[in-house]
This record gives C-alpha cells, structure tokens and sequence, in this order.
C-alpha cells in the first residue's frame, strides 16, 4: 500500500481543515488506518484510527470532539477532518495503514509500531 497525504495548510485557530490521504492498490479496505501527527523534537503521536471496515474509530483524548476520522473504500481515501483546530494542533500529520490486514485491537491501533505503511506527511499551521 503506497500512501499519499494532503490537505495541510495555514488556518486560524478556531479554523478547520481537511486532510486527505489517498491510497494505490485495491487492498486499501482491507487495513485500518490511522493518523499521526509529529513537531520538531517529539516523538510521533497518534490522533485518529479507523477501522478496516470503518466501524471503529479511535481518538487521542486531545482532538476527541473537534477531529472527525472517516473514510471511502471506494475512493481508497482516508480523511481527518479537523475543526476549532488550535495552535498546538500544528504539525506534520502523516497517515498510515496497519501492518495486518483485516485486523485492529485496542488500544495497539493507538502505536505507531502497529502500521506497516505510511505516508510522506502534510504540514499543517496554525496561527494563533
């Protein structure tokens, strides 16, 4: 699975964005997916997950609320939606799939050890 974010940008806090990641192959609904997010000197943090079949959907106590994760096996797309975005929601946000097909457990969805694939990653600003 090749994976290829989108979706970054500039907002003001209280903004939303929309983040995208488009996946190759036909495999794509067969893994979870997840987002993670990473600043300069810190280790990468997980945000969102969601299911192989989209009805599970996982959430860092941090953007519960304002992050919507969802996706389209049609479209082999993954999204975040994320409003009332703040200044500490900057970051580069990557998307990744799981190493396991037609699989996820919680709380593992939450490591980032647990996805095999992952994107170049978006960078997202957010002005204060």
């Amino acid at each position: 699975v090749q994976l290829q974010a989108s979706g970054g940008g500039l907002v003001q806090a209280g903004g939303s964005l929309r983040l995208s990641c488009a996946a190759s192959g036909r495999t794509f609904s067969r893994y979870t997916m997840g987002w993670f997010r990473q600043t300069p000197g810190k280790e990468r943090e997980f945000v969102a997950g969601i299911s192989y079949s989209g009805r599970g959907t996982f959430y860092a106590d941090s953007v519960k609320g304002r992050f919507t994760i969802s996706r389209d096996n049609a479209k082999n797309t993954v999204y975040l939606h994320m409003n009332t975005l703040k200044p500490e929601d900057a970051a580069v946000y990557y998307c990744a799939a799981y190493g396991q097909s037609y699989y996820y457990s919680n709380p593992e969805v939450r490591r980032s050890s647990e996805y095999a694939h992952w994107g170049q990653g978006t960078l997202v600003t957010v002005s204060s």
